[in-house]
This record gives structure tokens, C-alpha cells and sequence, in this order.
């Protein structure tokens, strides 16, 4: 099926859900405004339908390829890889001063989620491309910067990340690849990394990896690991190509979803590499990679149910089956109740998630980068387990049609699936709200979130009218969810480590819950405030939301204050079998 932007939702939401006149009146942004904003998500709009989505079921039904070193991609993969670049779409939200054109992250959270609706697999290059980027940037050398940074905000060449090994995963402390001194400035490094990927491709000229590697006499787990550069091709002085670096993909992955995107296994024999920040600092550099790239599979999440709930749609409006209440003989599905209820309900929970990513790239545009801490894992967990959710929606309303590959339904399902894993699994991103972010600073910025709720909240009670403008169920579920986040914020901070760790993921849901309504209740306010034409349509999607979503989060109040005693009541010895 075609794709569609949802260009009038994510205008609406940046005009107002999040504060983006703060934004653009900062002198970063001071040649951005509201129609320059509005011709790059209209340019974004067309290249990601035209361009990049007809790439899509080719790259499911036929998967990068390895031969001998070196690995091709998907048909069509590099043609629309090289419009990318030639458009200059890569260095959109990259700061003027290393060639970017300087947008703020929240526009660029919406003209990505576009190309990861139009193909998730492609649009994972481009996304390790900015993270790996951003990483040289902050803590390379002046000479490294100036040697890999230019073609990397362009595009024309891509970045990796090199972190998993067979026996370090999320715990990257017993990471075995080698680093050697080489005395001139470089280093030699051996070893296997698993799970890489865009590892190694056709699309563009050069990859830059991104490695990590312990030193020898470096301190034993993650605080003797280091960061490395090495490039897939060296790179000369007059800044030409010159001979292949000494590491190859060996191996592909055969994945359940995203096919398109190569996952390479990586042999490095005593590839050349340059140290990225201090010895034994690695993992701190590359944390500066993660934290976008999470923020970013959040919006995955968000992208790729959006194409899901298009499909669905679209479906609804094509099958006949049965005889609706409201429509005669020959009604399409969209007319039965039950569909509409699953269509609305992929609309509302997308939006909310699509709310708090946009809500987290604004913070961190505001240079309020506790907010922005705050909420990145939020936005990564939640993003990505709406993915999935909405994905087996669409599903559902495909009905049997859905199990089959010809929908498309299907793939879209398998696509999500790897949004909760990589990069930090939703687990590990509960872990690290409420044990960093949240028990750390004993609750302050949660606090200060709260804070900002309830001026959402009275937000709404000032802008709440009559019909189609009426918030009031809105305002009464917000209220609620307040009371609850507070609830449950007094009781993980007073808990012990095993309680609040086991009740972590619960948490992180109701955070999410209520944080997306109260979002779309602030963009809703601010938008009749603006007698925005979309704010009566959204207005009505909000008090859906404050009807089935929101008043799932004091759900899991009683679960949160047993702590780790349900978790862990049940004997280990009989967990297979009683």
C-alpha cells in the first residue's frame, strides 16, 4: 500500500504541544519559523512517500546479501539512499557550525518518523549516521572531527555502532575486543562484534565505525573500555580514499523483521583504529551515540504503527463482511463498532506517543537537558511498545488477511518487534528512570515534571467549552493521573532496590500513560486557544484517550506498592512446571 504523511497531526502537535516559539526564539534558531517549518515537513512528506516508501517491500522480500567481504542491499536501496543525501536530508537538525542547516531535534523527530514509516530498514542508516556523528563531535580530536565529521553530516559517508559481542550485550563490562597501541598515534584492534547494524554496504562510500575495545592492564568491566574510530576505507590527507581497513563482515543475520537492514557480524584483525575521547572513557562517548539513537527508536516505534494503522485504514474503507448497525448491506468494516473502536484506538495511542518523543526532542532544543534525561526513556520504551501494540491492531482488523504476507499487515508486526530490543531494551530503559533518573536526584525533576502537568491541567480548565471544544472528561482524567504519578513516584523513591527495580517496567508504563494524555490536553488547549481548525477532530481523539488510556495507569498502583514480593513469591524451582 501507498503511505501518506500525517503531516496536519504532527504540525498541529508542534505547534501546540510543545513550546516551540521558546524554541525558535533562541539565536540557534533564528532562521527558522513557522513556514519554513511547514515547507520542510511538506518536502519531507513527498520524498518519504515517492522516494523511499515504493523501496519497502523489496527490501522485506529480499534482504541484503553477503558475498565474499563485502555486502549489497536491498533493490532500490541505494538509489533512494543517494536521493537522501543529494536532498539533504542527513544534515537537517546537524549544527550549522559542522555544515548543517541547524533546525531544531523536534522537526527532525517528525521528518524521520516519515522516512521510518516509508522504510524502517533504510532509515535505520541515516539514524546510526546522526548518532555516530553527534559522538565524533563532541569528543574526538580536532583532527579526527575534521577528517570524518563533513562527509558524515552530508551523508555520503555513514556511521556504525560497534558495541555487542557474543558474551556482552547490555552488559557491555565483559567486552573482549582487543586495542593495541601502535605508538604513532593509532592502535590495532581484534575481535568479534555481533548485532551490527548497516555493519557493511553499497550505499554509500565509506562507514565509519564506531568501536569499543579494552586496552591491555585497562580495569576489569565497563570502566576499562575505550572508544575507536575505524573507517571501512583509510582515509589520506588530501581527504580521497585509500585501502580497505583490516575488518570484514562475516556473517549476516537472518532477523524476523526488518530485513532490508544488513546485521552484520564483525571480524576485526588488527584493523587500524584512532582513540574517540580518553582511554578508558569509551563508554561514556558512546552513551553520547545511545541517547539519541534511543530517542530516535522511539519515533521507530511511532513510524512504523503509523504505516500500520495506514494499512488498516485503508483496509477498513476495502472490506465488505457483514451488515453494520449504521450501514446498509454492503458496508464496508469501517462501519462496525468494534473496528472503529480499533482504529481509534491506534490513532489515540500513537498520538500521545508521538507527543512525548516530540515533547523530549523540545527539551533538549530548550537545552533543558534533565527534562530531557527524564524522558528519553520514557520515549524509547513507550514509543516502541505502541509500535508493537498498533502493529497487532492492524492485524487484527486485516482479520485473516493479516496472517498473510500480501497485506503487508504482517511485515509491519515483524518490523516493530526489534524496537523494544536494540538499543537498550525497554527493560534496561525502566531500569534506568527510576534508578537514574528518578532515585538518583531523589524525584526532583519528576517533581518539576508534575509541576508542569498541573499547568496543563489548568491549562485546559481555562480553555474548555461547550460540545466539541468540551475538555472535561479530559481535565477529570489528567487530574487522576497526577494524583496517581505522585502516588506512585512517593512510593518508589521509600522503596527498596529490589521492590522498585521489579516494579520498574510498570512504572515506565504509567509514566507514559499519562504523560501522552496530558500532551495531547495541552495541544488541545492551546489549539482552541488558536482556533485551530484541527483542534475540535483532536479534541475528540483526547477524550478518547482520557477514557481508555489514561485510567490505565492507576491500574497498576497496587501491583507498584507490592513491590518485588508478587515477582518473586512464586518458586524459581517451578517456574517450568508446578
Amino acid at each position: 500500500m501507498t503511505y501518506q504523511t500525517p503531516v496536519n497531526a504532527m504540525q498541529f502537535l508542534l505547534r501546540h504541544g510543545v513550546d516551540m516559539d521558546k524554541i525558535i526564539a533562541q539565536p540557534k534558531f533564528a532562521e527558522t519559523n513557522d513556514e519554513l517549518i511547514g515547507d520542510v515537513l511538506n518536502g519531507a512528506a513527498v520524498f518519504a512517500r515517492d522516494v523511499v516508501a515504493p523501496t519497502n517491500w523489496a527490501g522485506d522480500q529480499t534482504p541484503a546479501s553477503l558475498t565474499g567481504k563485502d555486502v549489497t542491499a536491498s533493490p532500490g536501496f541505494k538509489e533512494a539512499y543517494q536521493s537522501f543525501v543529494e536532498a539533504g536530508w542527513q544534515s537537517l537538525a546537524m549544527s550549522p557550525d559542522i555544515g548543517g542547516m541547524g533546525l531544531p531535534t523536534v522537526v527532525s523527530v517528525a521528518t524521520n518518523e516519515m522516512i521510518y514509516s516509508a522504510n524502517m530498514a533504510l532509515g535505520l542508516c541515516p539514524m546510526l549516521t546522526s548518532s555516530a556523528t553527534k559522538a565524533i563531535e563532541a569528543h574526538a580530536s580536532e583532527t579526527l572531527k575534521n577528517t570524518y565529521v563533513p562527509k558524515m553530516v552530508t551523508g555520503e559517508w555513514t556511521g556504525a555502532m560497534c558495541l555487542t559481542e557474543p558474551q556482552a550485550g547490555s552488559d557491555l563490562g565483559p567486552v573482549r575486543t582487543k586495542a593495541e597501541d601502535n605508538g604513532d598515534g593509532t592502535y590495532s584492534i581484534t575481535g568479534q562484534k555481533i548485532y551490527i547494524t548497516w555493519g557493511d554496504h553499497d550505499c554509500a562510500d565509506n562507514i565509519i565505525h564506531l568501536v569499543l575495545a579494552r586496552l591491555p592492564d585497562s580495569p576489569e568491566g565497563s570502566r576499562g573500555i575505550s572508544l575507536f574510530i575505524c573507517p571501512k576505507y583509510f582515509v589520506e590527507a588530501d581527504g580521497s580514499l585509500g585501502d580497505r581497513n583490516y575488518f570484514y563482515p562475516i556473517g549476516l543475520e537472518h532477523k524476523l523483521g526488518i530485513h532490508g537492514s544488513p546485521t552484520c557480524v564483525m571480524e576485526f584483525n588488527k584493523a587500524k583504529g584512532w582513540l574517540v575521547g580518553e582511554v578508558n572513557r569509551g563508554l561514556a562517548c558512546m552513551f553520547t551515540m545511545m541517547n539519541e539513537a534511543r530517542l530516535f527508536v522511539g519515533v521507530q516505534g511511532v513510524a512504523i504503527g503509523e504505516r500500520a494503522y495506514q494499512a488498516a485504514l485503508q483496509y477498513s474503507h476495502d472490506r465488505v463482511q457483514g451488515t453494520p448497525p449504521n450501514g446498509g448491506a454492503g458496508a464496508p468494516i469501517v462501519h462496525h463498532p468494534d473496528v472503529r473502536r480499533m482504529l481509534i484506538d491506534m490513532k489515540a495511542r500513537l498520538m500521545g506517543a508521538r507527543a512525548i518523543a516530540m515533547a523530549t526532542a523540545a527539551a533538549d532544543d530548550l537545552g533543558d537537558h534533565t527534562r530531557a534525561g527524564l524522558l528519553t526513556p520514557i520515549t524509547k520504551s513507550y514509543g516502541s511498545d505502541m509500535g508493537v501494540d498498533v502493529a497487532s491492531i492492524g492485524v487484527q482488523v486485516h482479520g485473516g488477511m493479516g496472517y498473510v504476507e500480501e497485506t503487508g499487515a504482517a511485515q509491519h508486526l515483524r518490523d516493530s518487534r526489534i524496537a523494544p530490543i536494540y538499543e537498550g531494551t525497554n527493560g534496561i530503559q525502566a531500569m534506568d528512570l527510576v534508578g537514574r533518573k528518578l532515585r538518583r536526584d531523589g524525584g526532583e525533576a519528576m517533581r518539576a515534571l508534575i509541576v508542569d502537568l498541573n499547568d496543563i491541567k489548568t491549562l485546559a480548565e481555562g480553555s474548555s467549552g461547550e460540545g466539541e471544544a468540551d475538555l472535561s472528561v479530559c481535565i477529570r482524567a489528567l487530574n487522576t493521573g497526577i494524583d496517581t504519578l505522585s502516588t506512585a513516584t512517593d512510593i518508589l523513591l521509600n522503596a527498596k532496590e529490589e521492590d522498585a527495580l521489579s516494579v520498574a517496567t510498570p512504572y515506565l508504563s504509567l509514566c507514559g500513560d499519562i504523560l501522552s494524555g496530558a500532551l495531547l490536553i495541552k495541544a488541545v488547549a492551546n489549539g482552541l486557544s488558536a482556533g485551530d481548525a484541527h483542534a475540535a477532530p483532536m479534541a475528540s481523539l483526547a477524550r478518547y484517550h482520557a477514557l481508555s488510556v489514561m485510567p490505565r495507569a492507576a491500574s497498576q498502583l497496587d501491583f507498584i506498592r507490592a513491590g518485588a514480593d508478587p515477582v518473586f513469591d512464586f518458586p524459581m524451582g517451578q517456574l517450568a512446571d508446578l
